[in-house]
């Protein structure tokens, strides 16, 4: 279990003050050595990135060949300073990974080591706008989707695991985590089976997969609606994505505060930690490599659907 490491991170994100150094002691206080804070201004504020790289006893920082996974903290915003008080839902996604980047290290200083690379990235602002949003009003960022998925989704890595509140909307209505068929360079892929048998283990229920639309897996800023940013680092990266939903039954803001669930965010968290178990022993695929080629081969490549589009690429 990692509740342990869920109310650790919630006690150091839930303040005004929060920020990515106070983070970094954290992580370093469980033994991490590899732990990057940036400070990135944007038109609408601040915002700390972090980043930890925990290695693998087989991983490719040790000149092994076990894959590498990347755990993102997906969010607009840690909290909505001024306008709300206190962690607000859209930062369940951050906690969640540094949550599970302080387990992977507790872990090690037990002896048990990883085979693969983890690599985990998130962002820690307190005071990040809103905006509105049907059904309920979003999170804002400081900075831009492009400035997050540089930061975020940089590095070999061979899959992602992107970690997101993903409350406001009507076409999930179940308390606790949601997964999302796999998505890779423009194309929505089956869900991995193994996913959904990791997932039937550590909850005990049948798995829960959430719906997606092409609209969903396309950048910001084309002017079409998307469930959330959750899907957005599958536009950075040629690696195979699965978003992780932290959800609800009704709609809830991505601004309010009070709404997280320390028991549904460490059921998430050691989904995670289960993946990244398997994963780096080769047992977990998170998509078909034979079927995706034959895919390609039928229907050719779908990257202009990791683009802004024709016309806002011309323009």
């Amino acid at each position: 279990m990692i509740i342990k490491q869920i109310m650790e991170v919630y006690e150091l994100v839930d303040t005004a003050t929060a920020s990515g150094n106070d983070l970094k002691k954290y992580l370093e206080s469980y033994g991490a050595k590899n732990v990057v804070v940036k400070t990135i201004t944007g038109d609408k504020g601040k915002t700390d990135f972090i980043r930890v790289a925990i290695p693998g006893k087989n991983g490719r920082s040790k000149g092994g060949s076990a894959p590498t996974l990347g755990v993102l903290g997906r969010l607009g915003g840690i909290g909505a300073r001024p306008e709300r008080i206190g962690m607000v839902s859209d930062g369940d996604g951050a906690l969640v990974a540094l949550a599970v980047a302080a387990k992977l290290l507790d872990m090690q200083n037990k002896g048990d080591h990883l085979d693969g690379d983890v690599v985990v990235s998130t962002h820690i602002c307190p005071d990040a706008p809103t905006q509105p949003h049907k059904p309920v009003a979003f999170m804002d960022s400081p900075v831009d989707m492009a400035t997050v998925n540089q930061e975020e989704v940089n590095g070999d890595l061979d899959a992602i695991l992107s970690v997101d509140t993903t409350k406001g909307n009507r076409v999930i209505n179940h308390c606790g985590f949601a997964i999302s068929p796999t998505v890779k360079e423009g194309y929505i892929l089956k869900v991995s089976d193994q996913l959904l048998d990791i997932m039937q283990t550590t909850t005990g229920k049948f798995p829960v997969v959430f719906p997606l639309s092409i609209q969903d897996i396309t950048p910001y800023g084309n002017g079409v609606y998307h469930l959330n940013s959750i899907l957005q680092p599958a536009t950075a990266t040629k690696a195979p994505v699965v978003g992780i939903a932290i959800t609800t039954e009704s709609a809830v803001p991505g601004c309010a505060t009070g709404a997280s669930n320390p028991f549904d965010l460490e059921q998430a968290g050691r989904f995670v930690l289960e993946v990244a178990k398997e994963f780096g022993r080769h047992n977990c695929n998170f998509y078909d490599e034979a079927e995706f080629g034959h895919l390609l081969e039928l229907y050719g490549e779908m990257h202009q659907f990791q683009t802004l589009g024709r016309s806002l690429v011309r323009a």
